[in-house]
């Protein structure tokens, strides 16, 4: 009997057979099989997250050869809270194939910040960053003690937020969102709603799941930016 290639799709990447037949086949919302989908989506998007939801936007910086709009304290604030996970990782021995797909949006974010300060006409700047950045990188995976990498760590979601909630006032401010990405903030909207629906999981409502669920909330806000002044802009445009 031939299978629907969809059919071939879910149950291979998605759930279970059982799953697929309860949900898909007989409408049926089987709780635990809808766990186990919420699950396994939410894995999906914080590994997108987290390998390619900076690339978009570098992507886009690159090819308008403009930083416009972007928020250089904002992007700076970006790069600690993703590199406090690497640096407690490695802290802690953890193996390399736990942390090394965190080393593509270090690289991300850090190019980013070379360009924005390279389209200011401040290259040396950035440069002399790039390296100074790798030093301080090495030196805390190296030398900084334990509790240190901790505190790190536990203020790395603060961080995240004020880099958003700075962003999102430099739109405001600006009246436009420059060269944001709307693919880069939808993916990374998905990845911190993935990540606070896993830490409701696993601790309840606990401090992080409303922090991640305010994070998420803070991506939502940016992407809204960039749709409603790319709306404008478009109006305007049309008008003359």
């Amino acid at each position: 009997m031939a299978t629907s290639p969809v059919r071939d799709v879910l149950v291979t990447y998605l759930m279970p057979e059982k799953c697929y037949e309860e949900m898909i086949v007989n409408f049926h919302l089987h709780v635990p099989c809808l766990k186990f989908v919420l699950n396994k989506t939410s894995g999906f998007w914080i590994a997108l997250d987290i390998v390619v939801a900076q690339l978009p936007l570098l992507l886009k910086i690159l090819w308008s050869r403009s930083a416009q709009g972007l928020s250089l304290a904002s992007v700076l604030l970006q790069l600690y809270a993703f590199s406090c996970p690497v640096l407690y990782t490695v802290a802690n021995s953890f193996p390399l194939f736990a942390w090394a797909e965190r080393l593509f949006l270090l690289a991300q974010t850090a190019a980013i910040i070379f360009l924005i300060l390279h389209y200011r006409g401040d290259t040396l700047r950035g440069m002399l960053f790039l390296l100074g950045y790798v030093g301080v990188m090495f030196l805390l995976g190296s030398y900084a003690a334990a509790a240190v990498i901790s505190v790190m760590q536990a203020s790395s979601v603060a961080a995240l937020i004020a880099s958003k909630v700075l962003q999102a006032g430099s739109n405001y401010c600006n009246g436009h969102t420059g060269q944001l990405s709307g693919l880069s903030l939808f993916l990374t909207w998905a990845g911190s709603l993935s990540v606070a629906y896993v830490s409701l999981q696993e601790s309840g409502g606990s401090v992080a799941t409303l922090s991640h669920t305010l994070s998420a909330c803070l991506s939502c806000v940016l992407l809204a930016q960039v749709l409603c002044y790319s709306s404008r802009t478009t109006t305007s445009k049309k008008n003359d």
